[in-house]
């Protein structure tokens, strides 16, 4: 298994954990709610997790991480996770708890009707 499938795997697991997310998007993994993404996967096998300002400050001064990229561009209000926590899913879980709760209290962004 490459390393971009091993990451999709822990990725999987992760959601799994908690019944109120889903992976969505093949190509590109995340996870949405309220009409805003708020993890994904992105091509070099990083997860970003989206935060607060002010959690986001916190979590890349803890853990001396950059701002998550996607594409080659800074995406807004995102992390990037440091692979050392991918062997605590427990943690990583509590974040993305967090972050699920951030976007679920932005205000429900529309969604497009096929």
């Amino acid at each position: 298994m490459d390393k971009w499938h091993e990451k999709l795997a822990i990725y999987d697991k992760l959601i799994s954990a908690n019944p109120n997310f889903e992976r969505k998007g093949k190509a590109m993994p995340y996870t949405s709610a309220n009409g805003h993404m708020f993890s994904q996967l992105n091509k070099d096998g990083e997860l970003g997790i989206r935060l607060s300002k002010e959690s986001g400050e916190k979590f890349m001064e803890k853990y001396q991480t950059p701002p998550f990229k996607a594409y080659g561009a800074v995406m807004k209000e995102y992390v990037l996770v440091p692979e050392e926590l991918y062997d605590d899913l427990e943690l990583l879980a509590s974040f993305l708890d967090e972050s699920y709760n951030y976007v679920m209290s932005l205000k429900p962004k529309a969604t497009k009707k096929k």
